[in-house]
């Protein structure tokens, strides 16, 4: 059994994964990197507190690291910011994870992401997916969901109406178009651990529609 190292858990795909993961008899050591501890026990859970701008490479020990580290500009405060958080710091603690010995990085980004888009959002999820896969890890994963669907633990009125929204236009989206259909943030953290037990080696891109089939 493998030891799975989760950075972004506090999130809705995160802390998802988390839950579920402690339950898949793939994983007998589930490891948190973590500001602050969260609230909840397990026999398989470990939670480890680190400094991101500075984190101890003795604590990035297992053999699949999963990223669901991601902000909006408005929680960040500036892209400056915005940019640490979903790009430096999965690329740091992946640069680490490589040199640990980890085999698999497993990472959430988003539909559409391309270093050279005119997007902020999108060039920056972009560049980190090159930043990975140049690490050369024996197996690299990209999910690209689009809209995610789930209940956050803050209220935001504008993903509210786009939830309502999304689900009401889902069905319109056909053929090359379902890889834009939203996207529960359960079947994201489900699928995430299943591609990552698969026996995949190289690089690989799995959008919405692919992650559903899962």
């Amino acid at each position: 059994m493998k030891t799975a190292i989760i950075i972004g858990a506090t999130g809705l795909v995160g802390s998802t994964l988390v839950k579920q993961i402690l339950d898949n008899p793939n994983y007998s050591k589930v490891t948190l990197l973590l500001r602050k501890p969260l609230d909840i026990q397990h026999p398989n859970l470990q939670q480890e507190i680190v400094d991101f701008d500075k984190p101890d490479a003795t604590k990035i020990i297992g053999d699949d690291l999963f990223c669901a580290m991601g902000t909006t500009l408005r929680k960040a405060g500036s892209k400056e910011a915005q940019y640490k958080i979903d790009c430096t710091y999965p690329y740091e603690f992946g640069k680490i994870a490589k040199a640990n010995g980890v085999k698999q990085y497993i990472l959430v980004s988003s539909i559409g992401s391309d270093a050279n888009s005119n997007s902020f959002y999108l060039r920056t999820k972009g560049d980190l997916e090159q930043k990975i896969k140049a690490l050369d890890f024996e197996n690299f994963i990209s999910v690209r969901p689009s809209f995610i669907l789930g209940d956050r633990q803050e209220f935001r009125l504008g993903e509210k109406i786009g939830i309502v929204l999304a689900k009401a236009i889902s069905p319109l989206l056909l053929g090359s178009l379902k890889k834009y259909r939203g996207i529960e943030a359960a079947q994201i953290a489900k699928a995430m651990q299943v591609l990552a037990n698969k026996g995949l080696t190289g690089v690989h891109f799995f959008e919405s529609d692919e992650l559903q089939a899962l």
